[in-house]
């Protein structure tokens, strides 16, 4: 027979419970969230990269080259450029992840019984993207060569060269080594900056709601802005602390490159910051307990985590994932962070990221501030 106490204070926890559906749906929710996040983004197999080409040659033999790799769908041939400049921008900029410099004589060596090489460049700011990219050109590379071979012995009275008709080059820039390091440590800045700020800013307003001692800085002189910016400062030193920390010993013990102005990249991390302390005073606004506000950011952690390049490549996610991911702040921020160091990209090339960061600032901050205020009202 079951003691009758147990059952009590079994019945008890349950009916506690119950009685916060608002931590149970979170509860409940976020193992679901895990395993559609882990299932559908937590892939490497990356396809339709976009492909800068700078074809020199623009004869039927390059146009046949073009097509055997569009018609793979691991590329994207989304650019036709006039000079290799134009290709470096463009992978500075983040628009193309690859490159291909087709010389101006191709389609005469590949007509004859000669050797034509092509080259490949790759950023290599993505290890992932680029192994997955660089095996792929070349492979698709060498069944184009043995397809030409093919035909050259089909033609009678032409003889045929041991020699394969196409040789693929490959250059990778920015982390010619492809070290996953140079790709994972500017990710942990842009996660310290986001997990901290967030999580400590939520669960620090709410505790000072239950402790009761919210309602004492109401009832002082101090104006609202000077509350919220007093509890906010400390969180932002903090965290641009760590942040400046990983960078250190990341460049110093790992060997990451830090190839912009450390004052660009602290203030655009600056600017990343004010976009995370919205989130972490929004969360606090709906919570009502430390752990109501934990599991709120952490709602948020999870798909910021998987969908916004931080583990796994974009292009590898599903089309869907993908347009969820533009509403994710961390993005553009990996986008920034690791431009920055990697690449020393300018500001211009990161304009876009820039602004969208500016207005994901303007956005929280200000629905936070309104939601904030009536909380003290």
């Amino acid at each position: 027979m079951l003691n009758t106490r147990l059952v009590a204070i079994i019945r008890k926890e349950f009916i506690q419970i119950w009685r916060d559906p608002r931590t149970l749906m979170l509860i409940l929710v976020i193992p679901i969230m895990q395993l559609f996040l882990l299932g559908y983004a937590a892939s490497n197999d990356i396809r339709n990269l976009p492909l800068a080409v700078f074809d020199q040659d623009r004869g039927p033999a390059a146009r046949a080259l073009l097509d055997a790799y569009r018609a793979a769908d691991y590329f994207d041939i989304a650019f036709d450029v006039d000079s290799e400049a134009q290709i470096r921008d463009l992978i500075e900029a983040g628009d193309a992840r690859l490159g291909l410099i087709i010389p101006p004589n191709y389609s005469t060596e590949i007509g004859g019984d000669g050797s034509a090489k092509v080259i490949f460049v790759f950023d290599g700011s993505d290890p992932t993207a680029a192994s997955t990219a660089l095996a792929a050109a070349q492979q698709i590379g060498w069944q184009h060569a043995t397809e030409i071979q093919q035909q050259r012995m089909s033609r009678a009275g032409i003889p045929v060269s041991s020699e394969m008709p196409l040789e693929i080059r490959t250059q990778v820039w920015y982390n010619p080594d492809l070290i996953d390091a140079y790709f994972m440590i500017p990710a942990i800045i842009g996660m310290i900056l986001f997990a901290i700020t967030s999580i400590l800013t939520a669960t620090t307003i709410v505790r000072e709601r239950e402790r009761g001692t919210m309602e004492q800085l109401i009832v002082t002189p101090i104006r609202p802005w000077e509350l919220i910016v007093g509890k906010l400062l400390p969180y932002v030193i903090l965290a641009l602390t760590n942040a400046v920390e990983v960078l250190v010993i990341g460049s110093w013990w790992f060997d990451v490159p830090v190839r912009s102005d450390l004052w660009l990249i602290m203030l655009l991390s600056a600017l990343f910051l004010v976009t995370s302390l919205s989130i972490g005073l929004l969360a606090s606004t709906i919570a009502n307990t430390q752990q109501e506000a934990m599991l709120t950011v952490w709602m948020l952690l999870l798909p910021t985590l998987f969908l916004s390049g931080f583990f796994f490549p974009l292009e590898a996610m599903p089309l869907v994932l993908q347009w969820i991911s533009y509403v994710l702040p961390l993005r553009y921020y990996l986008v920034i962070i690791r431009s920055l160091l990697l690449k020393g990209t300018s500001v211009a090339a990161l304009q876009n990221e820039i602004v969208a960061l500016v207005i994901f600032g303007i956005v929280l901050m200000s629905a936070a501030a309104v939601r904030f205020r009536k909380r003290l009202d």
